[in-house]
């Protein structure tokens, strides 16, 4: 009792606002909620990594509820995300540990990276069309042994940097899943890139919780929003519009960029 006692409303206010935009649209996690930590709350940046990681992990659980409820989530691309991203994260937290790395350092710089690759994304995705038969002529239809090995290799990339700096599952997964698996609404793509980030978030964020760089007070803040915004956004999710959630998605991202490369 006495650590609900302790929640401070601003935490629940940022909670909801980010879970709103997970469960909308699978980005915004790692990507406005650790910025967000670090900027606003001055939580330490391994801190923040960590409580964040957590976070994610819950609050797309919820979002993967609703989404596997209204059936918008594509579990062979589940599937093949986690084969590569948990080995992955797996290895990146044993490297971390073995060579004692700087975490802050690495978080940043792949945080700068990331930022100016998600204004391309954002680009990218208001012009989605354009994108897609461009990217057909040069790579021509993919085999599906072809999107089935692509996509591991997405999943190794993202185990890699969700585990460091806890950005990337929403965001990255997202553009990359769109662009591999064209045929499928944004809504699928969504609730498919929510699913696949629960385990990949748990996975890196005990590791995380086992070197002691988690923030419980501040975790069970975030949750007290997260968790309503997340299903209730869910829930709206497949009753909009392909072309609104993109639209949606391209805000999201434009916004996450300028906070990270703000940082």
């Amino acid at each position: 009792m006495a650590l609900f006692a302790t929640i401070d409303p601003l935490f629940v206010l940022s909670g909801f606002a980010v879970g709103f935009l997970v469960g909308m649209t699978g980005v915004g996690g790692g990507s406005l909620m650790t910025p967000l930590l670090i900027l606003l709350f001055q939580v330490h940046p391994v801190t923040a990594v960590g409580t964040d990681l957590i976070y994610a992990s819950v609050t797309k659980t919820g979002g993967s509820l609703v989404h596997g409820f209204n059936k918008t989530i594509d579990w062979r691309i589940v599937r093949r995300l986690a084969s590569g991203s948990l080995p992955a994260a797996l290895l990146t937290m044993g490297a971390l540990w073995l060579l004692d790395v700087d975490k802050a350092a690495y978080s940043a710089l792949v945080t700068k990276v990331l930022g100016v690759a998600l204004i391309f994304t954002a680009a990218a995705l208001l012009f989605r069309r354009r994108l897609l038969a461009t990217y057909s002529r040069r790579m021509g239809i993919l085999s599906d042994s072809q999107t089935r090995l692509y996509t591991i290799g997405v999943g190794v990339v993202l185990g890699v940097m969700v585990t460091i700096s806890s950005v990337g599952a929403g965001a990255l997964g997202v553009t990359a899943l769109l662009l591999l698996y064209p045929e499928l609404p944004v809504v699928r793509i969504a609730g498919s890139d929510i699913a696949h980030a629960v385990p990949l978030t748990l996975v890196a964020g005990m590791g995380h919780l086992a070197t002691g760089g988690v923030d419980a007070t501040v975790l069970v803040a975030l949750l007290c929003g997260s968790l309503p915004g997340v299903m209730l956004a869910s829930l709206f999710a497949p009753r909009l519009p392909d072309r609104a959630l993109r639209i949606v998605l391209a805000v999201t991202l434009t916004v996450v960029a300028l906070r990270l490369l703000s940082a």
